[in-house]
Parts: C-alpha cells; sequence; structure tokens
C-alpha cells in the first residue's frame, strides 16, 4: 500500500498516512476559516488506522470548538494546521492536504459549509458540488 508523508512547518511533528483516502473536500465552515487564517481547509480523510504520527506527540495541541464536533489539532511550536475530526480517538482521521510532503493522489470532489463561507470569498467556478452544510445532509 502506498504511504504519503506529512509534517508541520518547524518538522517537530511527523506523520504518514496509507493511501488511498476516503475523499477529499474544501471545507469553508467559520471554524475551518478561523483555524487557517484563510478560506478554510482542503482535507482528506482515512480510516484511523491508516494514519501513524510517527514524531511530535507532545508538540501537538487539540481545540475543540464549542458546538463544534471536529477537532483541530496543531503544532504548538509554529500553528500549523495538520489532522483533525475525531482525532485521535475516532474511527476517522482528517488530514489537510497541504501538511503533507507529496501527492495524496485524491482531489477534492466537493465544496462543504459555501453558505459560511467568507464575505470575500469568490468560489471558483470548478465544476465540484456545492453544499451549504455538510454532504450527508443533502441527500
Amino acid at each position: 500500500m502506498a504511504t504519503a508523508h506529512g509534517s508541520c512547518l518547524c518538522g517537530g511533528v511527523r506523520f504518514e498516512v496509507e493511501l488511498p483516502f476516503r475523499r477529499a473536500n474544501h471545507c469553508h465552515c467559520s471554524l475551518c476559516r478561523k483555524h487557517s487564517g484563510t478560506f478554510g481547509l482542503t482535507q482528506g480523510r482515512l480510516p484511523r488506522e491508516r494514519f501513524r504520527l510517527l514524531q511530535g506527540e507532545d508538540l501537538l495541541r487539540v481545540y475543540q470548538p464549542e458546538g463544534g464536533t471536529a477537532r483541530k489539532v496543531f503544532c504548538s511550536v509554529c500553528g500549523s494546521s495538520l489532522f483533525g475530526g475525531l482525532w485521535p480517538d475516532g474511527d476517522e482521521v482528517s488530514v489537510r492536504l497541504g501538511s503533507l510532503d507529496g501527492d495524496p493522489e485524491i482531489r477534492p470532489q466537493y465544496h462543504s459549509f459555501v453558505d459560511s463561507r467568507a464575505p470575500w470569498e469568490e468560489l471558483p467556478e470548478d465544476g465540484l458540488p456545492r453544499y451549504p452544510g455538510p454532504p450527508d445532509a443533502n441527500a
């Protein structure tokens, strides 16, 4: 099985994932926007058992936003947004694709929470489905 490696900006946190990812998306929710300092997050999801933290567990900080279910995991030294979801004890991990060192071998498949995007953000005409909230709420 192919693997992809990831790290934070300072290199103190390192991890690897076994590919493939289950799915990938651009999240435009206000929580992801605040956490990243930009439009939101681009993330890939995979089963927890295919994620391995290799270094830097002591550097990780976990933020559980009030009213949010997904945790935000970041490096306490450089502030890099690395992964989340229900890490470390959930069934799935949400990996920030920008923290990977190579090709995740998946491309974003949809935009979620577009109704809470920043007023300055213009969604690209990329042909991807757009959901006002989570995609499963629109099924």
